[in-house]
């Protein structure tokens, strides 16, 4: 399905009709001042009853309007609109298929579990009246226990756009252990902005002070940003025309906005990109081979129902190439149902049968392999294959 096709012919309908629109508007604009000042002329006339004088006006204003001829210059323009409106509608029928149900198999679907990723979805944008609406039809009153996970988030984000950073600084202190795990510096960055923020609005000494209880635990590791942070404070209330002013550039809200929605999807075990959006992207990529592959196979449907392999290949984007096989990187063998992927908490990724081992079936902790986190065997969630 070539959308940048539908949108090009989309735009051509769209210039063709403002063309149309303008010129219209052009030759109205033309009538109407001819028009204007023929009724200027009449009230101006020294008899005003004489209508041999107001039919000379009215004959002179009839032939200005033939000369102008707006049928003439119209015609154009709207044969032109007309012409791409017709070809637009067999685009859309050609490149959308309204029957994708020939794309479809047999499989079981766990409506749980899907159930539960369209309200994630929801909540994950921000769209809470709109899931609990969902879960409340779909009979889920469980999957509502993510709400006030994903409503913290949004009341942190929300906090954000108003320039308040204390729900932010609050939540990174409160995971700093966990953010230190991940290799994140987001809490020395919200610290940062808040320095600037003080800095900016003119207070010298309660920035130093900010500096000294906040931002000195940070110096051993970050000692030249700390440095450059300290030089801002010659240039209190001024900032914006020191050497220093790009700390004041939107994108670090932005970025920061980004990260740390990022972290607390991951302290969540979720994606920072929604599932179900993801697969309705690669699907809306997918769909058109396979619907191809389906008219070629009209005839075999039943083949089609038990393909364990496609006999054309589906091109998808990079972003959404995933190995379809995992494989423990401890034991170096590949996961089945019985030995399924277990997610630990660091967000490392090994096989049941490894997790099993190295906590030698016990609930002690053991070292994860590829980060110095303490991992708890029955803390681990398994990832479907």
């Amino acid at each position: 399905m070539e959308l940048n096709t539908i949108k090009d012919a989309f735009d051509r309908v769209a210039k063709k009709q403002k063309m149309s629109s303008s010129k219209t508007e052009e030759v109205i604009e033309q009538i109407s001042q001819e028009i204007e000042q023929a009724l200027a002329k009449i009230q101006s006339l020294d008899d005003p009853a004489s209508q041999l004088n107001q039919k000379s006006i009215l004959a002179e204003l009839n032939t200005k309007l033939k000369e102008i001829a707006p049928l003439g210059q119209l015609e154009g323009t709207q044969k032109d609109l007309n012409i791409a409106l017709s070809k637009y509608p067999k685009l859309l029928e050609k490149s959308f298929n309204p029957d994708i149900s020939k794309a479809y198999r047999n499989v079981d679907f766990d409506t749980h579990t899907v159930n539960q990723i369209i309200a994630s979805h929801f909540y994950q944008q921000g769209l809470f009246d709109i899931s609990d609406c969902f879960l409340s039809e779909a009979k889920e009153p469980d999957a509502a226990d993510m709400k006030s996970l994903f409503l913290e988030m949004y009341q942190i984000l929300s906090a954000m756009k108003t320039r308040n950073l204390e729900p932010a600084l609050k939540w990174a202190v409160t995971n700093h252990d966990k953010l230190k795990e991940n290799g994140s510096d987001l809490e020395l960055k919200l610290h940062r902005l808040q320095f600037v923020e003080i800095l900016q609005k003119g207070s010298r000494d309660e920035a130093l002070k900010y500096a000294r209880t906040f931002l000195a635990p940070f110096a051993s590791n970050h000692m030249a940003e700390i440095q450059k942070l300290m030089a801002c404070l010659l240039w209190t209330g001024k900032l914006d025309c020191s050497p220093y002013s790009e700390f004041l550039s939107p994108a670090h809200w932005d970025k920061l906005t980004e990260e740390l929605t990022r972290q607390f999807c991951n302290f969540l075990g979720q994606s920072y990109e929604s599932p179900l959006s993801v697969t309705i992207a690669a699907g809306v990529q997918g769909l058109p081979p396979l619907l191809k592959l389906m008219n070629v196979m009209a005839g075999k449907k039943q083949e089609w129902q038990s393909m364990e392999q496609l006999s054309v290949p589906v091109d998808l984007d990079r972003e959404f190439q995933f190995h379809s096989i995992f494989v423990c990187p401890v034991s170096r063998e590949q996961a089945t149902e019985e030995n399924p992927p277990m997610l630990m908490l660091c967000g490392h990724v090994l096989c049941k049968q490894s997790i099993t081992k190295m906590s030698k079936n016990s609930t002690r902790s053991f070292k994860c392999p590829y980060c110095p986190s303490d991992i708890v065997a029955t803390q681990c969630r398994q990832l479907y294959l």
